[in-house]
């Protein structure tokens, strides 16, 4: 694992905040990366990756899900609307729940979803109350991954999932490429980037079996060329400066993710892990 130590939460809660209308303007509905099989249009491309893992963590109709990390909603409400789901979203920023939660209602899926506004490493539910573990690139921001993803396999009913995309560090890294990465969680507000190796770990010492381990990075990198050339394009320098000077490292950064990914400083994971019945 690669850390970068001063990474606070009020930090991450407060880029969020701010950046989310960013992400929404260079992006799309969700805030994750998109999977390319072909030339699919980045829209098509984030379904598709949301669409990948539900299908790798085989996300069963009327699945009660809970999705941590869950942004703006995009894939939580995907998950209700095609799989029938009933999903309980999680997001540390305020201004995200109230947007999650407005667009589930806009979209008819209110009665099936639910948004908090908690801390992910905080937030307490029942043991055994949800049949899948959801989070696409949340716990690259967590403080404290292995004590996460301890706590919640315990949400996780037997037979049920744990399904993580997630950004990671390249194994067996020089001190240039440990730099990258290093570089990236700094840019991004990661206290750490783990390992693929790790995860699997974390995970079988919750007590679950790894299912899925595979890696996407050439599946989802051309995500930063397309948000690095939408900065350019609509000129977020100039929104970044009047708005948060803060989201200047966070622009610059784009770029270094996608030398980091095909270097191979970095890769992007994902991952499955069933508890026993």
């Amino acid at each position: 694992m690669i850390s970068c130590p001063g990474i606070q939460k009020k930090t991450i809660r407060r880029h969020y905040n701010v950046s989310t209308l960013f992400y929404r303007l260079l992006w799309g509905r969700h805030i994750h990366h998109g999977y390319w099989d072909a030339d699919e249009s980045p829209e098509v491309a984030q379904d598709q990756l949301t669409d990948k893992l539900a299908a790798a963590a085989s996300i069963a109709r009327g699945s009660r899900v809970v999705d941590i990390g869950c942004g703006m909603g995009g894939s939580s409400r995907r998950l209700a609307k095609l799989h029938d789901c009933h999903v309980t979203g999680v997001t540390i920023s305020p201004f995200q729940k109230r947007w999650a939660s407005l667009a589930a209602t806009r979209h008819g899926l209110r009665s099936r979803t639910r948004f908090l506004c908690a801390d992910a490493e905080q937030v307490e539910f029942r043991p055994g109350e949800f049949d899948a573990v959801w989070s696409i690139e949340c716990t690259e921001h967590l403080t404290d991954k292995p004590e996460f993803v301890r706590r919640a396999a315990e949400w996780v009913k037997p037979g049920g999932a744990m399904a993580i995309c997630a950004w990671l560090a390249g194994p067996d890294l020089d001190e240039a490429k440990r730099q990258q990465v290093y570089d990236v969680c700094e840019g991004m507000f990661c206290p750490s980037l783990a390992t693929s190796a790790e995860y699997q770990q974390w995970m079988r010492d919750a007590g679950l079996e790894v299912e899925v381990a595979e890696d996407w990075t050439r599946n989802v990198d051309r995500t930063w060329e397309i948000c690095r050339d939408r900065v350019l394009r609509f000129r977020m320098y100039g929104a970044a400066k009047l708005i948060d000077r803060q989201q200047i490292i966070f622009l610059d950064r784009f770029q270094t993710i996608l030398d980091a990914y095909r270097s191979g400083a970095m890769e992007y994971g994902c991952f499955v892990a069933r508890k026993p019945q």
